[in-house]
């Protein structure tokens, strides 16, 4: 059996999700069997795209024109494009100033030294390039990434999830942060995945892994208020990482 052919790549991110892979140290020796990663920039080089590719895994938002030439060569390549991590599935944290004054924010970061480079309001993966698959998380599980290495051996995408963290959090028998202990858990409307990795240490979740597609807000919002919490103050913390909830 050949073995697949990956194009790894990095876009305005912090490289997480890739060092999430990376970190898989104990399954990487078998992941080389079945993988040829042929352009991943963060591991290895020259990094130079040639041929085609049975998939590209892409972390980061778009906000630079350098980046879009590179997610558009990289869709023209791929039978699969997968987003990795939520800045490359809903903008992230990279987002969060979106609509502001771009040139009055490079100031205010950089001050008057001259930073080379046209940007652009951050934008998910989806807004340019047909995006066939996505995993979650800031970053993702690396058991999340090897199972979607798995399935494309096989021939198969990711399943998209579509529940909250509160049902992995019930699963888990632990108490309720949000009812139980009036604490602000996005756990309710939030994308679960991660094994409710936080609030199983008694931290509410901080909504990482982005918005839950069905998720009911106005009624979120209606339980956030009876316990206290200004809906404001609920909207900003659910923006941080899913800047396109602007209810």
């Amino acid at each position: 059996m050949r073995r697949l052919r990956l194009a790894i790549a990095g876009l305005t991110a912090c490289s997480g999700c890739q060092l999430s892979l990376l970190n898989c140290e104990d399954e990487l020796p078998e992941l080389f069997e079945k993988f040829e990663f042929h352009f991943f920039p963060m591991a290895c080089s020259p990094a130079l795209l040639t041929g085609q590719y049975d998939a590209a895994l892409v972390e980061g938002c778009l906000s630079m024109p350098h980046e879009n030439e590179l997610l558009q060569e990289l869709r023209r390549r791929s039978v699969y494009l997968i987003a990795l991590g939520t800045c490359a599935i809903c903008g992230g944290v990279a987002a969060l100033r979106n609509g502001e004054e771009r040139e009055l924010l490079r100031q205010q970061v950089y001050g008057q030294h001259l930073v080379a480079g046209e940007t652009f309001d951050p934008m998910p993966l989806q807004n340019v390039v047909q995006v066939d698959a996505a995993v979650s998380g800031c970053p993702p599980e690396k058991q999340e990434l090897l199972r979607m290495l798995a399935g494309l051996v096989r021939g198969v995408l990711p399943v998209n999830i579509d529940y909250p963290v509160c049902t992995e959090c019930r699963m888990k028998e632990n108490l309720c942060l949000l009812m139980e202990r009036n604490a602000l858990c996005l756990g309710p409307v939030i994308l679960g995945g991660c094994g409710a990795r936080c609030p199983s240490l008694a931290v509410p979740c901080e909504g990482c892994r982005g918005a839950l597609a069905e998720a009911n807000l106005a009624e979120a919002l209606e339980i956030y208020a009876q316990k206290g919490f200004d809906r404001q103050i609920v909207l900003e913390r659910l923006r941080r990482f899913s800047p396109e909830w602007q209810q």
